[in-house]
Order: structure tokens, then sequence, then C-alpha cells
């Protein structure tokens, strides 16, 4: 049985009072953390966090009073606290030195990830865990939680597939020597 102020709806007075409160104050506050903050998405993420923190404070939040101004407060210092965040982040980095160069992946190796990505998931999930993690078929088949059986087809499809995709290419199966299948 629901409370006696509370209407069939389900919403007490309480309840509905936020609700109009947070409709009336919710752009203003937006406007006023983003000129603060000047970023508006900073802005509405913030607002956002305090209108959370203050709907769980409903019941002590004196929405007659101030309760904008404690709302924009709590606001201002999640901005802050994410800036220091932020700050502390970005000084670890620095720290850290410059990172180390990485070459670029190989042409064979862009090739194969195109290849890999056109073949179907189930596929390109066998093949990758059978040839390039080194997984039994037995392995693959636990970590898929399908039938041997059903792996093997999946590897024959997907290195049939691969081998039309790859045709002409530098990984041609026919002219580089890795039509070789290893069966485990």
């Amino acid at each position: 049985m629901a409370p006696p102020d509370t209407p069939r709806g389900g919403r007490s007075a309480e309840e509905r009072a936020f609700d109009a409160f947070y409709a009336a104050s919710v752009s203003r506050l937006i406007g006023q953390l983003y000129a603060m903050t000047g970023d508006l998405a900073e802005a509405q993420d913030v607002v956002q966090e305090a209108f959370v923190r203050a709907w769980e404070r409903r019941t002590e939040l004196d929405l007659d009073g101030a309760p904008e101004a404690w709302v924009r407060t709590v606001a201002w210092r999640l901005a802050v606290s994410r800036w220091r965040r932020v700050r502390t982040a970005l000084a670890f980095v620095r720290r850290q030195g410059a990172p180390a160069t990485v070459p670029p992946p190989e042409p064979h190796h862009v090739l194969l990830v195109q290849a890999l990505r056109q073949i179907p998931e189930a596929q390109r999930r066998a093949v990758v865990l059978h040839h390039l993690c080194d997984l039994t078929v037995e392995q693959v088949a636990a970590e898929a939680d399908c039938p041997v059986g059903t792996v093997k087809a999946q590897l024959s499809r997907g290195r049939a597939a691969l081998a039309r995709l790859l045709a002409d290419t530098d990984l041609d199966p026919r002219t580089t020597g890795l039509s070789e299948v290893r069966h485990r």
C-alpha cells in the first residue's frame, strides 16, 4: 500500500517538487557552468551529476531555500575535481617522457587484417584463436563453447575464405608457401 502522500501515479509530492525544480533550473545551471568552465559538454556532465547527488539527498535538500546554489556548488566542485585529475594525469604522462616510436604495421599484416574483417565472426574467431593464439582445436572449442566439429568446419571455411580474399596479393597461399595447415 502506498504512503498517504503518494498519489496513484506512484510519485510522492516530494518527488514531483524535485522534478519541477529540475525542469525549472537545469538549463540555467548548465548555462552558468558553461560560462564558468568554457566547455559545454563538461558543464552538462557536471550539472547532471550534481542533480543525481541532489536527488539522492532530496529529503534533506530544502527546495524552498537555495537548492540551485547547492547544485551549482556541487557541479563546480565536480568540474574542479575533474580538472585536477586531468592535470595529474598529464603531469604523469610528461614525467614518462616521449612514447617509444612504434613502427607502422607491415603491409602483409594490413592485408591479413583486412581479409579477416571480411569473413564471418565465428570463422574469424576460430582462425585467430587457432593460428594466431596457437590454441588447439579442442581449446578453441572450449573457449568458443561449441563442439570440436563446429570449430573444424569454421576453420576450414575461414581458411578457404581467406585464401580467396588473399589471392593475387603478397599473402597468396599458392605463392608464399603459407598453405600448410597445422592440425592438432
